[in-house]
């Protein structure tokens, strides 16, 4: 007559056993749970069109065609964003005709406490119309040896991609908006701050500061400035000529 109830207790003690090891399962795999954290609202500026940007732990990865969403000549006559710009010495490529496509890898969070850090030949950003940046340099010499070829917002092609080596005229005049994201993961803005409406005053020798940007809902940030300083030979102002602050 006790065979039964020692069975049925059994039962149930096995009954319980397999609960707790459900129940510690899914602890386990909630507690390795990962959140990589949100996009800076910076990014949303980003032409969509061309650009794609996604977090990996804690790097943003920028994945972008290269063209732009501005006109120029350099698009060649057959396209609809074609400019015809007479004064400009083109080089031979137009972008229908070009691979542009870059891929940048940033710190989601830049690291600011190390020494600068000089730029380097071809991509050193990318701008939020999804063309590259270039530094105040053309190959190994200077930017002057080239000016001719820039187009009306201080682009060209050569070697390789479109892309800005001054003030990117098409999306940035003179103002505070956003120009784009550089390799030390630092944004770049033109030449006036947004929380002044002036040119800033307090800017290093990469031309960045620290204060609250359109992006920051009012927390101070440190970002770059276009540097309101003329390049001689083109009349313009160049984009960034460094050194990065955020390695």
């Amino acid at each position: 007559m006790k065979t039964p109830f020692k069975v049925s207790m059994l039962l149930s003690l096995i009954a319980i056993v397999f609960m707790a090891c459900s129940s510690d399962s899914s602890s386990v795999e909630e507690d390795t749970t990962t959140t990589t954290g949100e996009l800076h609202a910076a990014y949303a500026a980003f032409n969509t069109d061309a650009v794609t940007i996604f977090l990996e732990g804690d790097k943003v990865v920028i994945e972008t065609t290269g063209l732009p969403n501005h006109k120029s000549v350099y698009w060649g006559s057959a396209s609809s964003l074609y400019l015809a710009e007479p004064d400009v010495s083109t080089t031979p490529s137009i972008m229908s005709s070009n691979n542009n496509a870059t891929t940048m890898t940033v710190d989601a969070t830049p690291n600011l406490s190390g020494s600068t850090v000089a730029t380097a030949l071809n991509t050193i950003g990318i701008a939020v119309s999804g063309a590259s940046i270039f530094n105040d340099s053309e190959g190994n010499g200077p930017l002057s040896s080239a000016a001719a070829s820039l187009d009306w917002t201080g682009a060209h092609i050569g070697p390789g991609v479109y892309h800005y080596h001054l003030e990117p005229k098409a999306f940035t005049d003179d103002d505070s908006n956003l120009v784009g994201i550089l390799k030390d993961g630092v944004f770049l803005y033109g030449r006036k701050c947004d929380s002044t409406g002036t040119y800033p005053a307090d800017l290093d020798a990469s031309g960045g500061h620290t204060s609250a940007t359109q992006y920051t809902a009012g927390e101070a940030e440190y970002h770059y400035h276009i540097i309101n300083t003329l390049y001689s030979t083109t009349g313009s102002y160049i984009a960034f000529a460094g050194p990065y602050r955020g390695y």
